[in-house]
């Protein structure tokens, strides 16, 4: 299909694996691949594509298979991650381009890891933020989400994987779901430590019971909360959920890789008050063995959303690193 432009942007929609991958570009330069998380959209990374277009990359946010108006294959097991990395690389073949450095925010940076393990040729350098690099490996995910929770309360990775479950919560009211959880994980909007933590969910319960509700985080106006709203309320919840039905499969597919260390020059960026990085802290005592390259890290001051809660110190923080890859 031929692109079309909004402003400085172009939507285009690529040939993948998946059947189609609807992507948005911006500047002229080395390639970068931006890939967002969940429940997001290319629209995640609207703040990054003018300033690294202005820095001199070519910024590309490509929808990940399951989420706006890409494809959204009906079997649960087409959204492991093998699939998901094939469908990076060919959005840089589709591009044009031999290479290109990959970011990826929450499970984008999942994404992006398994693309830097997996082609190497391809991806030239990885940035992971707010979830930190573990490698392939140990426990079966659902059995170490499961012991998370037990008793009355269930991790919400184990209320995902269920299908349909968290669908028939979402459904009636998309817009109002999406907003209870982004204010959950904001920085200026997130429950008080004694409140019941919404990251779990009782049993019997909802996750939208833990959420708080009134108020919108201060990235999150009325405009942006409607463009997420009208993605997902037209393509449904369940392509995006798949993902964590998956990594299991992910376990299975990535076995030969165990413990295997992320060699690109790389950079990590999180959230201080991100349970992504609390929780998993000692991944991130582990860099010196599975980031060898990493050249950058810092925890910035916010919750889970790091590119839109603090879209000047992100964007200042990914030039920085973008630049020295090159020097």
């Amino acid at each position: 299909m031929s692109p079309t432009s909004d402003a400085d942007r172009t939507h285009r929609l690529v040939p993948s694996p998946a059947g189609r991958t609807h992507l948005v570009e911006q500047g002229e330069g080395p390639l970068v691949l931006l890939v967002h998380g969940f429940p997001e959209s290319w629209y995640s990374w609207r703040h990054q594509l003018p300033a690294l277009a202005a820095a001199g990359y070519r910024a590309v946010a490509p929808d990940v298979r399951g989420y706006g108006r890409s494809s959204k294959p009906a079997a649960v097991d087409a959204y492991r991650l093998p699939d998901l990395v094939a469908d990076q690389v060919a959005v840089v073949e589709a591009l044009g381009e031999r290479d290109a450095v990959i970011v990826g925010h929450d499970w984008g940076a999942g994404i992006a890891g398994a693309c830097a393990l997996l082609r190497p040729d391809v991806f030239r350098a990885v940035g992971l933020l707010s979830v930190p690099y573990t490698p392939p490996g140990g426990p079966k995910p659902s059995e170490v989400f499961a012991a998370m929770g037990g008793g009355e309360e269930e991790l919400y990775v184990s209320y995902f994987q269920e299908p349909g479950r968290a669908e028939a919560e979402i459904e009636p009211d998309v817009r109002g779901w999406l907003a209870g959880v982004y204010a959950a994980l904001s920085a200026d909007t997130m429950p008080p430590p004694e409140a019941p933590d919404p990251h779990f969910v009782t049993r019997g319960a909802t996750l939208r019971e833990r959420f708080p509700r009134g108020r919108l985080p201060h990235w999150l106006g009325e405009h942006e909360l409607d463009v997420y709203a009208g993605e997902f309320e037209r393509s449904g919840l369940t392509g995006a959920l798949n993902r964590y039905r998956n990594m299991d499969r992910d376990w299975e597919d990535l076995a030969d890789l165990h413990g295997a260390p992320i060699r690109q020059p790389s950079l990590f960026l999180g959230g201080s008050l991100d349970a992504s990085t609390t929780w998993l802290a000692d991944a991130i005592e582990a860099y010196p063995t599975t980031l060898p390259g990493l050249t950058a890290s810092q925890l910035l001051d916010c919750g889970h959303w790091i590119q839109q809660e603090r879209p000047e110190e992100t964007n200042r923080l990914l030039i920085d690193w973008l630049t020295s890859l090159d020097t």
